[in-house]
C-alpha cells in the first residue's frame, strides 16, 4: 500500500477544489491550477470538503506509482495556490550579472554575447540585485524547471566557483594543476 497516495490532502480555508471526469481543478487566492489525473487513480472530496482522498483499484506495480504520483501532484496544487513556490539563485563571478527587461531575463555570465531567457507565463522573476534571481509561481514543476534552465546558461565550475547556483547550493572545489 503507497504510504503516501493513502494519506489525505488537507484542503485549508479559502481553496476551492472540484472534480470532474478526471480533471481537478485547485482555486485559492494565488490562482487556479488544473491537472487531468490518470484513469487507474479514483479522486473523491470528502462531503465536508476539506479533504482530498485517493484510491486505486488494483495493486499492479505501475498503479501504486500513479497513485502516490497524483496525492503528491494534488497536494503541491494546493500549497501552490495558498503560498506559492520560489527558488532563490544567486549568480558568482567577475563581471557576471542578471537583469529583468520586460518578460526576458538577461544574463551576462562570461560568454561573447548575453543569454536572453523568456519567462514563462504564471511566473514572477525578480532580480533584487544584480548578483541575485528569484522565481516565484503557484505551479511547483514551472517553477523548477525555469530555475534549471536558468542554472544550465552556466553552472557553477569546480575550480573557481563562478556561475549560477541555488542560493545555499554547496559546490565541490577542486584544487588547480600547481597542486600536487
Amino acid at each position: 500500500m503507497s504510504r503516501i497516495g493513502k494519506k489525505p490532502v488537507a484542503v485549508p480555508s479559502g481553496v476551492k477544489v472540484s472534480v470532474a471526469n478526471r480533471a481537478i481543478t485547485v482555486e485559492g487566492k494565488l490562482g487556479k491550477l488544473t491537472y487531468t489525473h490518470r484513469p487507474e487513480v479514483k479522486v473523491a472530496v470528502e462531503n465536508d470538503g476539506k479533504s482530498i482522498v485517493c484510491s486505486r483499484d488494483s495493486e499492479e506495480r505501475e498503479t501504486r506509482a500513479y497513485h502516490g504520483l497524483t496525492r503528491a501532484l494534488i497536494d503541491n496544487m494546493v500549497v501552490g495556490v495558498t503560498d506559492g513556490y520560489e527558488k532563490k539563485l544567486e549568480i558568482q563571478g567577475v563581471g557576471y550579472l542578471g537583469a529583468i527587461a520586460g518578460k526576458v531575463l538577461q544574463l551576462r555570465v562570461g560568454f561573447a554575447n548575453e543569454v536572453h531567457k523568456k519567462i514563462p507565463d504564471g511566473l514572477t522573476v525578480t532580480c533584487p540585485d544584480q548578483t541575485h534571481i528569484v522565481i516565484k509561481g503557484t505551479d511547483k514543476q514551472k517553477v523548477g524547471q525555469f530555475a534549471a534552465e536558468v542554472r544550465a546558461v552556466r553552472k557553477p565550475e569546480p575550480y573557481k566557483g563562478k556561475g549560477i547556483r541555488y542560493e545555499g547550493e554547496q559546490v565541490r572545489r577542486k584544487a588547480g594543476k600547481t597542486a600536487t
